[in-house]
């Protein structure tokens, strides 16, 4: 398989869509948050390998989602998800940042979600 195959980066993204959901005992919501912030990326990252363009290797959505303009119209829905960026470092490691909460995890797990079903609805076409 191919790093420039779209379906590849498909698969890891929902790979990670699926840990971010994992909610339970012992787990950081934090940790669950940075898996949903990788889901989009990854999922970003399969729609422009798609469009034929190149993805730089950053954490930002809001870059990414940038990249993306140009060759395909981005809803104002996907565009939020530029939310999830902060998850790829601040939170990714102890620091000194308040605690996720439920309603913030919950958000990023319902942005990522819908990123990773958009681009899959875009690749498709």
């Amino acid at each position: 398989m191919s790093e420039k195959e779209p379906k590849v980066w498909l698969r890891r993204a929902e790979s990670n869509l699926r840990l971010a959901r994992r909610k339970g005992r012992g787990i950081f919501l934090e940790d669950l948050c940075f898996q949903a912030q990788q889901a989009a990326e990854k999922a970003l990252k399969a729609l422009m390998i798609h469009l034929g363009s190149e993805y730089p290797k950053v954490h930002s959505l809001g870059l990414l989602l940038e990249k993306l303009e140009p060759h395909v119209p981005v809803p104002d829905t996907i565009k939020e998800a530029v939310e999830l960026s902060d998850y790829a470092i601040q939170t990714r490691y102890p620091g000194d940042y308040s605690p996720v909460t439920t309603a913030e995890y919950e958000r990023s797990v319902e942005l990522a979600t819908r990123v990773v079903k958009w681009v899959k609805s875009q690749v498709k076409e």
